[in-house]
């Protein structure tokens, strides 16, 4: 599977999660082989939780998998995965990371990643781009209470 099905499987999460509410944020993990493995999308509204992001929910989708197949796969994210998600490709040693955009929002996660040997490749894709956008200027509350924002550091931001 080429990286543009890939992430268009992960942007059909994010519209998913959008649709219902919440934060459109949409992930899928894909074998080499190009067998999807799991899908997900934030949930954190849905399900008031605080770690139902897009990547972890793939995880849980996908159920519990031997390392090699995690070694084996690709995590495609609509947005630049945050610290959280990032621990999680880590800890199961996914290899390569395709990102849809990081202009609405560009982690910290993906310098790490890189240093730790993962391919991170970033498609800087615009459906990806405005559903984002337009969901923060639609919500910015519970935008910024997604990526852990308070108040204090967003005037510091000069947001």
């Amino acid at each position: 599977m080429d990286d543009a099905a890939g992430l268009a499987i992960a942007f059909k999460e994010a519209k998913k999660s959008y649709e219902q509410g919440g934060i459109p944020i949409g992930a899928a993990l894909i074998s080499s082989t190009g067998i999807v493995l799991g899908r997900g999308h934030n949930q954190r509204v849905q399900l008031d939780s605080p770690i139902h992001h897009g990547e972890t929910a793939t995880l849980l989708n996908a159920g519990r998998l031997p390392a090699s197949t995690y070694a084996n796969s690709t995590m495609y994210t609509t947005l630049s995965p945050c610290d959280m998600c990032t621990g999680a490709i880590l800890l199961y040693k996914i290899r390569r990371v395709v990102i849809g955009e990081n202009s609405t929002f560009k982690a910290a996660g993906e310098d790490y990643l890189r240093q730790r040997g993962v391919e991170v490749v970033v498609m800087d894709d615009q459906e990806c781009r405005t559903l984002m956008e337009r969901f923060v200027r639609e919500s910015p509350g519970v935008w910024w209470e997604d990526i852990g924002v308070v108040g204090e550091e967003k005037r510091e931001e000069g947001r």
